[in-house]
């Protein structure tokens, strides 16, 4: 009877010990009620979670079965006399893969994508992988093989339209990648390193990316490049950039990587400027660009001090493209104006404006408010078609002209000048008006104008501001007008940049600078 009794009193001891036990646990967050809950944290996914994961799963299934039978490989042939080369070392475009050339003339074959947008057989792919070719093949997934027509090429946009005959003919769907936002999920459909009808997923990791030089310099460049993740390489160009609802939203163009190969950044041509281009190619057999005759860049935070403008924003005019033929210049458009908005819309950006511009045809005018010193203007400006003339420049270095120590230092600045050279007139060919000038002969690396002036390049002519426009001619105006600034005040210059090798043509324009110690 009394071991009985102790026994209960021994198990109602423990009872409440372990009760006791869990409150003070719980009185120090150490245990929680409830644990065995779906959801709770204990390493389990809950159920939605896993429909979600099922669901997205689904809908890249979906992508693949819908957009891959539009999607094409191109072959292309083309007979050359050497072995070619393509590509850069950071920039890798995926131009041709081309095998060694045994002989003087001999075939060789490089490969790429495209994708079908009609039913009779019209077909968008890069610039780049048809160029130069002397026959174009075109293989569908189903394994019917074409031969194709290039029906048009734009090396500055680097896109290309070409045609098969065929009638009902799988197509993909445009959409729209003024839509699109950084993070959403994208899929990259292509034909990478021979591996045909490759399907990779990844997100949009930018947008408005410019990729300097990529085409070349011809002026009129993409700035505005969706970056991805997903896995791009060659054989990938021309391929769609699709959406997760099955829209093309780009063209797969250029990846960025020191091997060529996939390093997590990729780079396609938003559809929507494919769009235009295609429609420009088919319809008139170029593109027909609408231009303001401007040369444009990002404001910087001094540009847009300069301009009287408490936010960094805007499209800085730096000069005109054109001496003879200018909108911008012919509505009242001057250097160093800040670019704010076009058709009512906020320009923040060489690609926001230029989005802008693209909606326009030749002929068409386009409302342009900009600042100028701290005053805001507006210009309506009557587009032109762009030519077809290259720009050309070299990487030719110019030698110097005269020795550093002949010219005047301004500390302000970081710069030295110097009156213009008569060598430098007869190596250049400076006009008249520009040999009146100041020349920067040196450039201080730790002054203001380190990056933004090149030495033996750069001639200042006029003052714009602060105060009315005044003429440089010798280094006692360039004091006259320092002199009543202070550290933080930004000038705003017009210069005339020197033709550095045979071709170039000097450029006027504008440049701010603030004013150091």
């Amino acid at each position: 009877m009394a071991t009985s009794l102790s026994r209960v009193r021994l198990g109602a001891a423990v009872a409440t010990a372990f009760v006791c036990g869990l409150l003070f646990a719980s009185g120090f967050d150490l245990t929680r009620f409830g644990f065995a809950q779906d959801g709770g944290k204990t390493g389990k996914v809950a159920s939605s979670q896993v429909q979600s994961l099922a669901e997205t799963g689904s809908a890249f299934e979906a992508i693949a079965d819908h957009v891959t039978p539009s999607v094409v490989s191109i072959q292309t042939t083309r007979v050359v006399n050497s072995r070619q080369r393509g590509g850069r070392p950071d920039i890798e475009e995926f131009f041709r893969n081309f095998q060694p050339a045994p002989q003087d003339r001999t075939p060789q074959e490089a490969s790429g994508t495209g994708f079908i947008v009609s039913k009779d057989g019209y077909i968008l792919t890069n610039n780049h992988v048809v160029a130069d070719a002397d026959k174009v093949t075109v293989t569908l997934l189903d394994k019917r093989v074409f031969e194709a027509k290039v029906i048009g090429r734009d090396p500055t946009t680097d896109v290309a339209v070409i045609k098969i005959d065929g009638t009902n003919l799988p197509v993909t769907s445009l959409g729209d990648d003024t839509n699109a936002r950084v993070g959403q999920w994208v899929v990259a459909i292509g034909n990478p390193l021979g591996l045909d009808f490759t399907v990779t997923a990844g997100i949009i990791s930018a947008k408005g990316r410019p990729l300097t030089g990529l085409l070349g310099t011809r002026g009129y460049e993409i700035t505005d490049y969706i970056q991805t993740d997903a896995a791009i390489n060659p054989g990938n160009s021309g391929g769609p950039l699709v959406n997760i609802r099955g829209e093309v939203i780009g063209i797969n163009s250029a990846i960025a990587s020191s091997t060529g190969f996939y390093a997590g950044y990729g780079f396609a041509i938003p559809v929507t400027l494919a769009k235009q281009v295609m429609d420009d190619l088919i319809r008139y057999g170029k593109v027909r660009r609408a231009v303001m005759g401007v040369a444009i860049a990002n404001a910087t935070a001094v540009d847009a001090k300069a301009a009287g403008m408490k936010e960094v924003t805007g499209v800085y005019v730096r000069a005109f493209s054109s001496e003879t033929e200018s909108p911008a210049k012919d509505a009242g458009i001057q250097p160093g104006d800040v670019i704010v908005a076009a058709d009512g819309k906020a320009a923040d950006r060489v690609s926001t404006l230029q989005r802008i511009i693209r909606t326009h045809k030749p002929g068409e005018t386009v409302t342009l408010d900009v600042m100028r010193f701290g005053e805001k203007k507006s210009f309506k400006v009557k587009l032109i078609e762009a030519t077809d003339v290259p720009q050309v420049a070299s990487d030719d270095e110019p030698a110097s002209v005269l020795p550093a120590s002949s010219g005047r230092r301004f500390d302000k600045l970081g710069i030295t000048v110097e009156p213009v050279s008569p060598a430098l007139v007869s190596r250049a060919r400076v006009a008249e008006p520009y040999r009146n000038g100041l020349m920067v002969s040196e450039v201080n690396v730790t002054g203001p104008a380190y990056r933004r002036v090149d030495a033996d390049n750069t001639i200042l002519l006029q003052v714009l501001n602060p105060g009315p426009r005044r003429d440089l001619h010798t280094p006692a105006d360039l004091e006259s007008v320092l002199s009543g600034l202070k550290r933080g005040d930004v000038v705003t210059f017009l210069v005339y940049l020197v033709p550095r090798g045979e071709g170039d043509k000097g450029v006027t324009q504008a440049l701010s600078l603030e004013v150091g110690g």
